[in-house]
């Protein structure tokens, strides 16, 4: 069985206090460097802004996996055949409960595989700290050579496939759409995501991380009939069905 999923997050507000409090604001780092604040009188954005000048990644400042916390996650459970069996989701304010609940549909098979687009890089890493915050413990398939291997067949990450690990450039998965004409992220975008968080709207914020497990889906299909690993006939009906179904995904936020 595989296990595609995806993880939406909004940044750790308390973790990047926790990190000014300790090294504190300095003069280059504010925009009025006559006066520094205190980290009393900095709101959750400007700590937001200055951790991602800080630590953040390029030029986007995308903070590190670490300092994220889960908001949602959806999962699709996939046979080796490609026919999905069942979907399970979370999304709220309690983080921990939500890893939990995770964790524990992780356990239901035995050895499980993922399927997912960038979560090596991201999906695995949150939930790996997320897990070290909470002291938790993970299924131990997670630390299986099987999925921690990179090249390996069982933990399939879209952006190490088609980019052949790095030779090429890592697709995006709102691009991979575009080139098989299917659109995706018409429920929202990443950066919407953390003002959905501030207004409340987790049952959004749930939608649009479902939109991209089956957009991930669609997309791991066409790579597996391209590869000849799908016949023609399973591969149209099984696209066809998960077409209605991401239809009917961003026909909810219409």
């Amino acid at each position: 069985m595989y296990f595609i999923f995806d993880l939406e997050t909004v940044p750790d507000v308390a973790l990047i206090r926790s990190m000014l409090d300790q090294e504190p604001l300095t003069a280059d780092e504010w925009r009025d460097e006559e006066t520094i604040p205190t980290l009393e009188d900095l709101t959750d954005q400007d700590c937001i802004d200055i951790a991602a000048k800080r630590v953040g990644r390029g030029a986007s400042g995308f903070l590190p996996p670490m300092f994220h916390k889960i908001v949602s996650w959806v999962g699709l459970w996939v046979d080796a055949k490609g026919q999905p069996k069942q979907k399970e989701a979370w999304s709220g304010e309690d983080e921990k409960e939500g890893l939990i609940k995770l964790f524990q549909e992780l356990l239901t098979y035995k050895d499980f595989n993922l399927i997912h687009h960038n979560g090596r890089g991201f999906d695995l890493p949150v939930m790996e700290y997320r897990a070290l915050k909470f002291n938790l413990q993970m299924p131990p398939r997670l630390s299986h050579r099987e999925i921690k291997y990179r090249f390996s067949a069982n933990n399939v990450d879209l952006v190490d496939e088609f980019s052949n690990y790095g030779a090429s450039a890592w697709p995006k998965l709102k691009h991979l759409g575009m080139l098989i004409s299917i659109p995706f992220k018409q429920v929202s975008e990443g950066n919407v995501v953390y003002e959905q968080y501030l207004r409340g709207d987790f049952k959004d914020i749930e939608n649009y991380c479902y939109e991209d497990v089956v957009a991930t889906y669609i997309i791991w299909l066409h790579l597996e009939y391209t590869r000849s690993n799908i016949k023609e006939n399973e591969f149209e009906n099984l696209k066809s069905r998960a077409l209605n179904k991401l239809q009917e995904i961003q026909n909810l936020n219409r």
